[in-house]
């Protein structure tokens, strides 16, 4: 058999793995907390790895080692940001999160915990969440589209299209019956797959070419050809520009699609497990997708051979490295990638159609009904996106970029700001959420973007305003108080019990 025959069997191997795993989340899948939150029963390895694979997307495979290859160093700041941020979120975030969102009549949304947590009976608060993770998820979902027309063009020669119409309908057929089951589940699966991969690629490449000073040879061989300096982390860079690569970071306090898995597990304690294997699997990842650029400078530039797009280097490498047989393995990485982020945010989006959009206008709803509006939630999500993929030129770093410090911008501060401070009111957290969702919109669609990454500018503007205006229109609600007070006990002990007598005590 040809080698792109027994790649194509290891790729049709993975995709029937992922829709089978669907079809157990689907039996498992009852109602819209089932649905939208697998019933709050998240191993804490599960959310860990489930938040990783949903996290890094085919950023973490394309874009990445794409950004090193082509500019070296400079660009692994990213790296860094994100994984000091994943490291903050997890220590600071998962816990309280997870006790509050039970405290709060038990939300299964951010917007819905914005709403219960501030008492908003206007529902504007919500509404106004709904609508800004409709808007950036569909940025999202389309740059794992673009990914993967990407990935089947650049791995089996096919069309761009039809590598879109094959990640959408798998993706959207375990995503549409299973539910956040079906995107965790096959998350977790495809996250191991995503590390044994990383680790893999540069390895087999160092030792083919030949150690690591061959490597480094070949990468100053490339910088005397190119007029670059890859192995500098500073070389060329400004100020701004490593504090808006670092400032990444700053958006995993904001990212509903990895949020959302802290609200999933049992217990808030599980945080801690969680924390370690997600920031272990992390590092890994990140490490290996750096070293997979740098690998692939120096082995192209000592074989002479030229790559097209640079968001290819490892899809190329990986074929030319492996037997058949592993390179399929090792594409269907690339796959678990992709489709795991796009189920992730397919599942948020249709929660904030159906939980944060359609019931609250005064829409009653059977268990049942909830369900197949999420379904039909997935379906509109998933349309739109797919229109926006039209470009085959988009690039994924970008479309990536722009809605992570959309998310960022909007919610990241109103998070902290939430679980830390009392204060907070919701006309705050409103203005608040707009002022940074639209700095970061506008920004980014401007020149200014060149030169500081929007995110910055959004989440600096929403956290000032959000505590600006809730000190002008702070209200004391006792209740709000006991839930505060509720959180902070659940959150460092687990006992729900004792959470509801302070918040009774308080209140």
């Amino acid at each position: 058999m040809s080698d792109q025959t027994w790649q194509t069997i290891a790729i049709v191997v993975y995709l029937l793995a992922m829709l089978a795993i669907g079809y157990t989340a689907y039996r498992n899948t009852s109602d819209m907390d089932d649905y939208m939150l697998g019933g709050r029963r998240l191993k804490p390895a599960q959310a860990a790895l489930s938040a990783g694979a949903s996290d890094m997307s085919g950023w973490l495979l394309l874009g990445l080692p794409g950004a090193i290859y082509a500019s070296g160093l400079i660009e692994a700041w990213i790296a860094v940001g994100l994984t000091v941020g994943a490291w903050l979120n997890w220590k600071f975030v998962a816990p309280r999160l997870r006790a509050y969102t039970e405290v709060t009549r038990n939300s299964i949304t951010i917007p819905s915990f914005f709403e219960n947590r501030l008492r908003d009976t206007s529902r504007s608060l919500r509404v106004t969440a709904g609508i800004i993770v409709l808007v950036f998820f569909t940025f999202y979902v389309s740059s794992g589209m673009v990914a993967g027309g990407k990935f089947f063009e650049s791995s089996f020669d096919s069309n761009y299209w039809v590598g879109i119409a094959v990640v959408i309908g798998v993706t959207l057929a375990y995503t549409l019956f299973g539910g956040f089951l079906g995107a965790t589940w096959t998350d977790v699966a495809q996250g191991i797959l995503m590390v044994a991969a990383l680790i893999a690629v540069p390895i087999v490449a160092i030792v083919e070419i030949g150690g690591w000073g061959s490597v480094v040879d070949g990468i100053r061989e490339a910088d005397v050809t190119n007029g670059g300096d890859a192995l500098s982390w500073t070389a060329g860079a400004t100020v701004a520009g490593i504090v808006s690569s670092l400032a990444w970071g700053l958006g995993y306090f904001g990212q509903p699609h990895i949020i959302v898995r802290f609200m999933a597990m049992r217990k808030p304690s599980d945080a801690t497990t969680g924390r370690r294997v997600g920031i272990a699997w992390m590092i890994i990842s990140a490490t290996g997708a750096v070293m997979t650029g740098l690998v692939g400078i120096a082995y192209f530039q000592q074989t002479n051979a030229t790559l097209d797009d640079p968001e290819t280097v490892f899809l190329e490498l990986s074929q030319i490295l492996f037997h058949p047989v592993v390179a399929g393995l090792v594409l269907a990485a690339v796959l678990a990638a992709i489709m795991s982020t796009i189920s992730s945010q397919l599942i948020v989006s249709a929660s904030a159609l159906v939980e944060d959009l359609y019931m609250i206008v005064g829409k009653k709803t059977t268990a049942k009904k909830g369900v197949v509006l999420g379904r039909i939630g997935v379906l509109v999500v998933t349309v739109v996106a797919a229109l926006l993929a039209l470009d085959p030129d988009s690039s994924v770093l970008d479309l990536v970029g722009f809605a992570w410090a959309g998310f960022g911008a909007a919610f990241g501060p109103l998070i902290l700001l939430a679980l830390y401070w009392k204060g907070l009111t919701r006309w705050g957290a409103l203005a608040g959420m707009i002022s940074g969702g639209v700095t970061a919109f506008i920004w980014g669609h401007t020149e200014l973007s060149s030169t500081l990454y929007e995110i910055v500018p959004g989440f600096v503007i929403c956290l000032v305003v959000a505590w600006v205006v809730s000190l002008v229109t702070k209200q004391d609600d006792p209740q709000v108080d006991a839930e505060f007070n509720a959180a902070r006990v659940y959150a460092k002990s687990d006992d729900i019990e004792a959470a509801r007598k302070e918040a009774g005590a308080t209140a």
